[in-house]
């Protein structure tokens, strides 16, 4: 058995958050399995009582803001219908014992990101992702603009029922809280600490890993190979901006990140020329992705630096980026319990399968 086909057993710890940590494990991977059917996926262009096709704009809320504005718009952003906080709450935070409530306020939208009902990301143009990429700082920026009370907003989205989208036509949502969530904190807290002791940003440290470093690990008695790394062995994709890259530490089997090869601390400074190359990198990365596992689920989400006072010296030290999450299994008991992911398949062997995939 080569080293590349060894079975793996490794528990690899986030650099990031060290408190989050991934179970490798690919002899799970040999277990017996009823195969499955890839996800029925709606292609459809147009859908007659979809609200989110061109022409339905009756069935929705009002229009916030579109580009461009009109009928013919290509990318529309409403507010949710459902939202999980809303702007009208007149409730009171509420401290009872132990238990603490805070007041749900914030708003919820819903950006429509093409008028396609059943294209895919990795189908649209790269004109029409620079667009959609501008949507997303431009209400961002907005929702921040709106009320001090706002500290944190995230973009995401939810492709494919395993993802939890409840409507099949592409869209993402945005979410402005008054409270900064927990993960984004996380990495905020650590990537302050890291760089308070090598004055240097963790993120840029690992891209640098990701792009230079090579090593060899031996077995001290065999004197055998264990382990080799080498050089952009977990590089997905890269453009004159902007990185793919394979986590070593990946929460799911097929997770990949996009970072920006130059330090950026928050999403909104992003500008043109950047934009135009995300674009690309992201329709590329989600191109390898869909053909690797065929009919990709997945929810990706942009982490960028809060807004609000208690990180107000971590522009030096957070790094904005776009996680791609796509969902090829469902958490277990053991997940659920422990809070360690598994994976069933090496971060290494993943990053190579998508490299090779042939793109024009």
């Amino acid at each position: 058995m080569s080293s590349s086909d060894a079975i793996i057993r490794e528990i690899r710890i986030n650099p990031i958050v060290p408190s989050e940590s991934v179970l490798v494990s690919t002899a799970r991977g040999m277990r017996p399995r009823e195969a499955e059917a890839p996800a029925p996926r709606d292609n459809r262009k147009h859908v007659q009582r979809c609200p989110f096709c061109r022409g339905n704009e009756h069935m929705t809320p009002p229009t916030v803001a579109s580009a461009p504005p009109g009928e013919d718009w290509r990318v529309r952003v409403v507010e949710n219908l459902y939202p999980v906080l809303g702007d009208n709450s007149t409730s009171s935070n509420l401290v009872f014992g132990l238990q603490q409530a805070i007041d749900g306020y914030g708003r919820h939208e819903v950006i429509i990101d093409h008028p396609e009902h059943g294209i895919a990301l990795q189908e649209m143009s790269e004109e029409h992702l620079i667009g959609l990429l501008g949507m997303y700082r431009e209400r961002i920026h907005a929702l921040y603009q709106a009320d001090a009370r706002i500290q944190y907003v995230l973009v995401f989205k939810n492709f494919g029922p395993a993802a939890g989208a409840s409507i099949a036509h592409t869209h993402s949502q945005v979410i402005a809280m008054p409270v900064v969530p927990e993960n984004v904190a996380n990495e905020v807290l650590h990537s302050r600490q890291y760089y308070a002791k090598n004055r240097q940003c963790i993120f840029c440290s690992l891209i640098d890993e990701a792009l230079t470093f090579e090593a060899t690990i031996y077995d001290r008695e065999s004197g055998s190979v264990r382990r080799q790394i080498s050089v952009g062995q977990y590089v997905i994709e890269r453009g004159r901006h902007f990185v793919a890259i394979k986590p070593f530490a990946s929460r799911y089997e097929w997770e990949v990140h996009i970072l920006p090869l130059r330090h950026q601390a928050d999403f909104i400074d992003i500008d043109d020329e950047q934009r135009a190359d995300l674009a690309r990198v992201l329709k590329r990365a989600m191109a390898r992705l869909d053909a690797v596992i065929g009919g990709a689920q997945y929810n990706f989400f942009l982490h960028s630096l809060p807004h609000n006072r208690d990180v107000a010296d971590c522009e030096a030290s957070y790094h904005w980026h776009l996680e791609i999450c796509p969902r090829t299994s469902i958490p277990t008991g053991f997940e659920l319990g422990s809070g360690l992911f598994v994976s069933t398949i090496s971060p290494e062997e993943a990053a190579a399968q998508l490299r090779a995939v042939a793109l024009d």
